[in-house]
């Protein structure tokens, strides 16, 4: 879902579930460089960073707890505010503001210790009435940001001193502390104004912000090790080619999210740097399982059967992915490993239709956009597809700036991304009865016992084999076309080292980078 991980969320969530989403398996990463690109060495201090994101100036905002509609938006926040855990290289959650954490025995109750020497720019030190301050505002804000801390009954929480936060769950959880990885942004106790940014103790400062661009100088107070970048701009562009424009026309240093195509014409060119985030881009295909003729299972199956998966990872990955299996996270450790591969089979569909009703075809119309480089080649090729089984799809390319506000969890039949969200947090955020942002409207009492049954065993072997189980309804009932993966590709020109290059809100956190010229 877009990581709106979506993602999201940004799918995690919450950029819309699909950005999310964006979101927080571990995955393989490989990084390739042009012919010019500077061996990394020690490690050179000083020096900006120009960094063009995925983002418009339509939906930009100063709220750290709201939607996360831009990954713009997104990582400067991720550079001004701390948060309680980020994602490790393992998969698992790593310590920030949070030194440590334990739960009891049943595993609904967490409590978190607080570092000591972390404080706002202002000299104030962080408490743990702001973590809780934080967390209580983003929780009261679930419906802007797709319910990201629904897991969690904040009236139930407390901060017994200036470093402990006490944090309960509503059904007990193995996972909370990967669910308030990346996202836990704290701010002051009491802050009501964002319409400027509002003071944080993360590793940088926002000196200078509009709608599109914000610059960010080094927290030199910051409790972390010290950031080599004295400077950071970070710009939003909503076009993906034209971000890739930037960097190989010397305008930026770093251009998130490019087309593969952008990356074959900029390494036959010479001069950048490529960086690859192994099998982490989908742009699922979404039915909503209650409106017509997608209510109907057999349509839903027809629809799957008719795709030529391999066709479309060829034309939209360029060689830079992989065929899917209509599951959305095949690279989340809880993927049940012995599914039957689908492949096409166009007489099935044409007969499942039938038995649909639907003998004399369809039409229909899906929803598509360019924000992320072949959402649109990928609607307008699998459209030709299902015209191999009588259905006539007008795809109808709508405007990047308003896509996840405007047709994303709206519509019935849209193309959607993620960008790495772990399953638990696709269930969480798209796919329990009550999940906020329902974008299939999956559901199903028996899955949804048998996830909560699954996040309250602590064993991760254990936990896993629950969830695969029921992913396997997933494939066989949902209401995803998921046709491939692909990496997600970043451009750099040469002399840029150190840039994230795993999944989800990782690749966010930027503030160990730096540049040797």
């Amino acid at each position: 879902m877009h990581t709106p991980v979506r993602s999201r969320l940004l799918r995690r969530g919450f950029l819309p579930l699909t950005i999310a989403a964006l979101l927080l398996a571990g995955c393989g990463t490989d990084t390739t460089t042009g012919s010019s690109a500077d061996e990394p060495g020690t490690p050179v201090d000083g020096g900006t960073l120009r960094y063009v994101v995925p983002g418009s100036p339509a939906t930009a905002s100063n709220d750290p707890h709201g939607g996360l509609g831009n990954e713009s938006d997104l990582m400067r926040f991720a550079l001004t505010y701390d948060v309680l855990a980020v994602p490790g290289a393992d998969g698992t959650p790593q310590p920030r503001l949070a030194q440590s954490w334990k739960a009891n025995q049943s595993l609904d109750r967490w409590t978190f210790r607080l570092r000591e020497d972390a404080t706002f720019t202002d000299g104030q030190p962080v408490r743990a009435k702001d973590v809780l301050y934080s967390l209580t505002r983003i929780a009261d804000k679930a419906a802007e940001n797709y319910g990201r801390l629904a897991d969690f009954d904040m009236a139930a929480a407390s901060a017994p001193d200036d470093h402990t936060v006490v944090l309960a769950t509503r059904a007990p959880m193995a996972e909370a502390p990967k669910a308030l990885e990346s996202i836990s942004f704290v701010v002051p106790e009491g802050s009501t104004d964002f319409a400027e940014p509002v003071r944080g103790s993360g590793p940088f400062r926002v000196t200078e912000t509009d709608a599109q661009t914000a610059v960010l100088l080094r927290n030199d107070d910051w409790w972390g090790e010290r950031p080599h970048l004295d400077r950071i701009e970070i710009r939003a562009v909503a076009d993906p080619q034209a971000r890739a424009a930037a960097v190989t026309s010397g305008q930026a240093d770093v251009a998130g999210s490019v087309s593969p195509a952008a990356v074959k014409a900029a390494e036959a060119g010479g001069d950048v740097q490529v960086v690859r985030r192994k099998g982490v881009t989908e742009y699922p295909i979404i039915m909503r399982l209650d409106s017509a003729p997608f209510d109907d299972p057999r349509v839903r199956e027809a629809f799957r059967l008719a795709t030529d998966r391999q066709a479309l990872v060829d034309t939209v990955f360029l060689g830079y992915g992989q065929i899917a299996n209509d599951l959305p996270t095949p690279y989340d450790p809880s993927y049940p490993q012995d599914l039957t591969q689908r492949t096409r089979d166009l007489d099935r569909a044409r007969e499942l239709l039938e038995q649909a009703g639907h003998a004399n075809g369809l039409t229909l119309t899906l929803h598509t956009t360019t924000s992320y480089p072949g959402m649109d080649t990928a609607a307008t090729l699998w459209a030709r597809q299902l015209a191999d089984v009588g259905v006539q799809v007008d795809v109808k390319v709508e405007p990047a700036d308003t896509y996840w506000t405007a047709i994303y969890a709206k519509k019935d039949f849209y193309v959607g991304y993620y960008g790495g969200i772990s399953f638990p947090d696709l269930v969480r955020v798209g796919l329990l009865a009550a999940s906020p942002t329902n974008e299939t409207a999956w559901r199903n009492a028996s899955f949804d016992a048998e996830f909560n049954a699954a996040m309250g065993i602590l064993d991760p072997a254990e936990r896993n084999t629950r969830l695969a189980r029921i992913q396997q309804d997933l494939w066989r009932d949902g209401g995803y076309v998921v046709w491939g993966v692909g990496d997600g590709l970043d451009l750099t020109v040469p002399g840029v080292h150190a840039l994230p290059d795993g999944p989800g809100f990782q690749r966010m956190f930027i503030e160990r980078a730096w540049k040797t010229r």
